[in-house]
């Protein structure tokens, strides 16, 4: 993003093409044929290309400047965004899209349980009983259906595989807290984005996957993945959140369910079933409160 762009794109409406770019993923992942880890590699290996030429271009000094501690965080980071993508991507294959996307985007409240447990941040009544209506919100979603579909009796290991994608990127996003005040965004997701892929290509060489020889669509699902949900989803967020306040981007992010839900509708006609729809808006409604909470204490301690 640039000075012009900073003028004329109006941040809130970068934000909702961030959320809608975002919402489309799970529907591309479903549509991909290739195994769940090659379409998670090449989503972050082609999104690295991408954001890799800025970082070079604009902040090389950046690079040189990372203390050891900061590298290694990255490299933690990155690791957990393997582990979230692998495990997310995956569950898609599982459990109906509303289960999952609705299961993953519960990561504010593990980011709050972990700020708690290993940055030792004072956990407040409000943000506890947002946790707790989260997650008996996600305990009802992996007692339920999966929209009415085929998948009806994986759904609890795919709902199980989506939290473990809530958690890891909750690591992804406490490892890179603090290193994300000494270090440029670009050359900090390109130190995470390679390590992540690395990660990646590795989990596909152990589970015996085809490296190439997926047809031009597969290709094309796996390059929209990196510029819609990668660049248009997760680098504009970011990009709004110098302009709005945080707790605004959070809750728009709640959307994501909504809008991923829309779309299976539309486009693979899943529909929902009660116990995914009703679960599903507790955990919003829990990972709301958790995320308010937050960025309440935030505002009043800066």
């Amino acid at each position: 993003m640039d000075v012009r762009a900073d003028r004329d794109l109006s941040p809130v409406a970068a934000l909702a093409i961030a959320v809608v770019a975002t919402s489309t993923s799970a529907i591309l992942v479903r549509w991909s044929t290739a195994p769940s880890s090659v379409a998670a590699l090449y989503r972050v290996l082609f999104t690295a290309v991408l954001v890799a030429p800025v970082a070079a271009t604009r902040h090389r000094g950046a690079f040189a400047r990372l203390s050891v501690r900061d590298l290694a965080g990255a490299v933690v980071a990155g690791v957990a965004l393997a582990v979230h993508f692998a495990a997310w991507f995956e569950s898609l294959a599982h459990t109906s899209v509303a289960a999952s996307v609705t299961l993953v985007q519960s990561q504010p409240v593990f980011v709050a349980l972990g700020a708690w447990l290993v940055l030792g941040e004072r956990l407040t009544r409000a943000t506890a009983a947002g946790i707790a209506v989260a997650l008996a919100g996600a305990t009802a979603m992996s007692l339920g259906d999966a929209g009415g579909s085929a998948l009806t009796g994986t759904t609890t290991y795919g709902n199980a595989l989506a939290l473990l994608g809530a958690v890891t990127v909750a690591g992804y996003v406490l490892a890179g807290r603090s290193i994300r005040q000494r270090v440029p965004l670009f050359p900090y997701v390109t130190v995470v984005y390679g390590v992540c892929a690395v990660a990646l290509f590795a989990l596909v060489g152990v589970q015996g996957h085809a490296y190439v020889g997926y047809p031009p669509r597969e290709w094309g699902l796996f390059l929209a993945l990196a510029v819609g949900p990668g660049l248009l989803g997760h680098t504009v967020s970011n990009w709004a959140l110098a302009h709005l306040e945080s707790v605004v981007v959070s809750v728009a992010w709640l959307g994501e369910p909504v809008g991923a839900t829309l779309l299976a509708l539309v486009l693979l006609g899943e529909v929902p079933g009660p116990v995914t729809v009703g679960g599903g808006l507790v955990v919003i409604a829990g990972v709301a409160v958790t995320t308010l909470e937050r960025d309440r204490r935030v505002d009043t301690t800066d």
